[in-house]
């Protein structure tokens, strides 16, 4: 399964790397105390084994020394610690209660110190007596205090490291439990010391449990650390982000300033402001266009109206001249429309769309509006909702072509017999007015284009049903310039409505 979230790959990244590591240590560490604590026990094992078998022991040391390898090892149980001597011919000469009864030693004596076999070395080897000192040399001192030479003495076997060769050590398991012994034979005894691994399995058990427990609390801090890293690093993508959402037509001049920003985001930053200066720049040319030709139309399609007006009342009635004439009017006075919304449009995309805000009641308009639309369209059902003292500050005439924009559309895109119904409220601070008639259903992908400039749904495409295709776009740009909104509204099938939302008035 694929992230999408770079922020969340980046945390998971860093906890993976993190928990690795962690778990790399957890394990070298892990070993590495479990074999320095048996090197240290094995150190221990021998060093009680060289110290009791280099000269014999009267049978009553064994028990008291079993006594003191208790307070030298502390095992955890009575029963972690064994000892067992043999003499040099194999008799038992001591053997503690613990020590197991499956632990059979026959072939684990180390084999080339056994009492057959060659002694041990001698402890230190002594000087020769005097009768076997070397006669004095003929040349003496003046003095006469000749002493002879002292010969080389070999050091004792057991002094610094003692040779690997005369200690064995073992570990056998036994019913799920594992002993580490320690064997020597020497020609006074034969001795074995066996240490169970409960107390080792158990520290080790304790040292395991503190790494799972302080392993995922880590990999939290880290993770809780990765997130909050990847989001401080990804500061600029999210500032980037916010005045990408503020860019509209009246927001171009959005900049990011660059400042203390990290070196990996300047080039980023330094290309959206190029690109937000050329959008400003290109769309701020396109709008005094717009602007400009839709007024310099204004005065010849005015001149042109008036001619074809004046010409069309001096043709004879009836004639094809004046059926003509007619048309052309027509076209003319459909052509100064557009012209007209254009040049809206043109404003309000630049933000100068001028608004003469007054304190509008929406109540006696919409009923007037009603009324109109009961004498422009009889056979039409007309259903009123609407609250009273609906008070707005609006642009009066401004929004009553919004208001007939909408109410015309639900007239002529209705259904025979059909209905409209007007529903106006008061919601907290805002006003709301919804209107809704049966019609053919809207697709899904006209639904989305249906507030686009110069946009008619295949049902509006007749020259008979009369439209420019910029009413809604124009009707939702005034919406907007009082900080209110267009929309048009779920419904259920066979209906279409849109909803006019305006900020209430503060004295309503």
């Amino acid at each position: 399964m694929k992230l999408h979230s770079f922020r969340l790959r980046v945390a998971l990244l860093l906890v993976f790397l993190a928990g690795s590591a962690l778990v790399g240590f957890g394990v070298a560490s892990w070993l590495l105390i479990y074999e320095t604590k048996v090197a240290r026990l094995d150190a221990e094992i021998k060093s009680q084994l060289l110290q009791q078998a280099v000269r014999p022991h009267p049978l009553n040391h064994w028990p008291s020394y079993e006594t003191g390898l208790r307070f030298i090892f502390r095992p955890a149980a009575q029963t972690s610690i064994a000892l067992l001597v043999n003499s040099a011919d194999g008799q038992t000469l001591h053997r503690s209660h613990s020590w197991p009864p499956q632990l059979d030693l026959t072939k684990l004596w180390p084999s080339q110190f056994n009492l057959n076999s060659q002694p041990l070395p001698p402890l230190r080897q002594l000087p020769p007596t005097l009768e076997q000192a070397p006669p004095p040399p003929r040349d003496l001192p003046p003095a006469g205090n000749w002493m002879p030479p002292e010969p080389p003495l070999e050091e004792p076997p057991f002094l610094g490291n003692p040779p690997d060769r005369l200690v064995k050590v073992v570990t056998k398991r036994l019913d799920q439990q594992a002993w580490r012994v320690g064997l020597i034979a020497s020609p006074h005894v034969r001795m074995a010391i066996a240490i169970s691994f409960s107390e080792i399995d158990r520290e080790m058990s304790a040292i395991r449990n503190i790494f799972l427990i302080a392993v995922p609390v880590v990999l939290i801090l880290v993770a809780i650390g990765a997130w909050a890293l990847s989001g401080s690093a990804l500061q600029p993508i999210h500032e980037v982000t916010a005045r990408i959402r503020r860019v509209t037509a009246k927001g171009l001049d959005q900049r990011i300033p660059i400042g203390a920003t990290d070196s990996e985001f300047i080039e980023m930053l330094q290309v959206f402001n190029q690109m937000m200066e050329r959008l400003e720049r290109s769309f701020h040319q396109a709008s005094r266009f717009s602007a400009d030709a839709a007024h310099e139309l204004k005065t010849p399609l005015a001149i042109l109206q008036g001619e074809l007006e004046r010409t069309l009342q001096q043709a004879d009635p009836g004639s094809p001249l004046q059926q003509n004439l007619s048309n052309l009017l027509d076209e003319v006075r459909r052509l100064s429309a557009i012209i007209r919304k254009l040049l809206l449009l043109s404003l309000a995309d630049a933000g100068q769309m001028r608004l003469h805000k007054i304190e509008v009641d929406l109540s006696p308009v919409l009923a007037d509006l009603a009324e109109d639309m009961e004498m422009l369209a009889p056979h039409l059902e007309l259903q009123l909702k609407i609250a009273p003292e609906l008070r707005v500050q609006a642009d009066r005439d401004l929004l009553i072509q919004v208001l007939h924009n909408l109410i015309s559309n639900a007239i002529k895109y209705n259904l025979p017999e059909g209905w409209v119904q007007i529903h106006a409220c008061r919601q907290a601070t805002t006003v709301s007015v919804t209107v809704s008639n049966t019609s053919p259903d809207i697709p899904a992908s006209e639904r989305e284009r249906i507030f686009d400039r110069f946009h008619r749904g295949d049902r509006a495409r007749n020259r008979q049903v009369e439209g420019l295709g910029l009413g809604l776009s124009l009707a939702r740009e005034i919406a907007r310039a009082h900080s209110g909104e267009l929309k048009l509204d779920p419904t259920p099938i066979g209906q279409t409505a849109f909803t006019l939302i305006l900020p209430a008035s503060r004295q309503c």
